[in-house]
């Protein structure tokens, strides 16, 4: 007899949200928190937890370790928006039930680690009191939270939607992307770009030939999340199950996806119109910004790769509810924003913001590094990137005190790029480095990534470094740059004239062997 075929992985995730919807179980974890972690039954643990934005943690060795009864709990933030209330709740449950870990991420959201199951209802309990929730925030979802129709899509689905003329919420990058944008008769529309994303093969979303009106908004992007949902095709492999691959694997063009969107919707969409792409190298807010209501302000924090403790929260909650209304706002740069602050309460602010110890602005490096969560807590992680990259950061600024052109230094853990690496001016890659004494935690160099007018993927230089030859190689890269760049040219136009064998010749030190240096061709 023959024997029956080996269940997939895609195969059983497809299974278990058939058999029982994700989105259903909200009674089990109730109960679950009752008689214990070992009471979890293994499907929802690992497929119908993430709809409810729960993840468990490693031990800290990552890829090379063990999976532990806590939780990670991403908390879904629609745009990013708080009120001091919420960010006060936030860093009280972090104290009280997180060991006082908390991160902003770079979907604006925020996430706590160390949760019991045990914890997690009464956590729920407190984020409902102030009109917050996990629900949707992970899983096969993310898009109309709580619509049946859209419980159950092929794998993650982001969407996002700026009137920014900076695009800060990085539409190039998201499953769509919708900008506005003014036709030459005046009337105000959008653009709908579909299928981008990052992982291990990153894809630029590409540009539907279409202007979108904004009652037309929602029926554009539902159609869009149907035609993620109804291809089968996108259900057989989870490491290719983005909305990416029908422009990568299957053929797909935008004129094809717009076709389809038309039919669905039933109308035609009226011609694209002329757009000027921002520029994209500032996208983070950090600072004090004039806002369009006369008279008021919002100002931007830089929290080095998001990380911050609960009481400098509630610090920033205080200073918005005594020099602005209250409302707050996480960025997609992992920074946390005050708006409505008065001109005349703006010096004040900044004043107060800095004997509390969490002061406006900072270096290109404090604003500039971004990260990933990195081995402390993911199971998938290579290396460890929090506490790495918010080291590397203030390294760097004393390396360099008069640097000033703003630079994006993301890092990541592993391939699948949650800290975004494949669009900074320099992304690190973190990997296993092989040096005399063994493998050390090390990173893969990738320069020229960024988005905006001259969207581009970056790529790697063949350069690899112990994490802790990192800040050695950034300072002879970056002093480099100071000293033959031409006027205003930004740090990717410089990288991309210079060529990867320059650049890798300052990276490797041609007075160091390549031995010890770790280089890879």
């Amino acid at each position: 007899m023959t024997a029956p075929a080996r269940e997939t992985v895609a195969q059983r995730v497809e299974r278990i949200k058939r058999e029982k919807p994700s989105w259903s179980i909200m009674d089990d974890i109730r109960r679950y928190s009752q008689d214990g972690f070992d009471a979890i039954p293994l499907d929802d643990l690992t497929v119908r937890f993430r709809a409810w934005g729960l993840y468990t943690q490693g031990d800290g060795g990552g890829t090379r370790g063990e999976e532990m009864p806590f939780f990670m709990m991403r908390v879904r933030t629609p745009n990013g928006l708080l009120t001091s209330e919420m960010v006060r709740t936030i860093a009280d449950l972090s104290d009280s039930y997180a060991r006082s870990s908390i991160d902003i991420t770079n979907r604006q959201n925020f996430r706590l680690h160390w949760l019991r199951i045990e914890d997690v209802p009464t956590v729920w309990d407190q984020l409902e009191r102030v009109g917050w929730g996990s629900m949707g925030s992970c899983g096969d979802n993310r898009f109309l939270n709580g619509n049946p129709d859209f419980a159950n899509l092929p794998r993650k689905f982001k969407l996002t939607i700026t009137g920014c003329a900076h695009w800060c919420s990085y539409p190039e990058i998201n499953d769509v992307g919708v900008t506005a944008v003014r036709r030459s008769d005046g009337v105000v529309g959008f653009h709908v770009r579909v299928g981008g994303g990052l992982s291990t093969r990153p894809h630029l979303a590409v540009l539907l030939p279409a202007f979108v009106l904004p009652h037309q908004v929602l029926d554009v992007a539902t159609a869009a999340a149907g035609i993620f949902r109804d291809f089968d095709e996108l259900r057989v492999n989870r490491t290719k199950a983005r909305m990416k691959f029908l422009f990568i694997n299957h053929g797909w063009t935008a004129e094809k996806f717009l076709a389809e969107v038309e039919r669905r919707i039933g109308y035609t969409l009226a011609p694209a119109a002329d757009e000027a792409p921002p520029e994209g190298h500032y996208r983070d807010h950090i600072g004090v910004h004039a806002q369009q209501q006369a008279g008021l302000n919002y100002v931007g924090f830089s929290v080095v790769s998001g990380r911050i403790p609960p009481e400098q929260l509630r610090r920033i909650a205080a200073l918005a509810n005594q020099y602005g209304n209250g409302t707050l706002r996480l960025s997609a740069t992992q920074n946390i924003l005050v708006h409505n602050v008065p001109d005349a309460e703006v010096d004040a602010l900044v004043a107060a913001a800095d004997a509390a110890g969490v002061s406006v602005g900072g270096s290109p490096f404090q604003q500039g590094t971004l990260s990933c969560t990195g081995r402390a807590y993911c199971k998938l992680a290579i290396t460890e990137t929090k506490l790495f990259s918010i080291r590397l950061a203030q390294d760097v600024e004393d390396r360099l005190p008069g640097f000033t052109e703003a630079v994006k230094l993301h890092v990541t853990g592993c391939p699948n790029a949650c800290g975004q690496h494949w669009i900074a001016d320099i992304g690190l890659q973190g990997v296993m480095s092989k040096q005399d004494s063994g493998e050390v935690e090390g990173f893969d160099f990738l320069v020229g990534g960024g988005l905006g007018a001259s969207s581009s993927v970056a790529h790697r230089v063949g350069y690899r470094a112990p994490a802790d030859d990192v800040g050695d190689a950034l300072e002879r890269l970056f002093v480099r740059y100071q000293e033959t760049r031409n006027a205003n040219e930004i740090f990717r136009s410089w990288t991309t004239r210079m060529g990867d064998p320059v650049v890798k010749a300052i990276l490797v030190n041609s007075a160091t062997s390549a031995t010890t240096t770790g280089v890879v061709s």
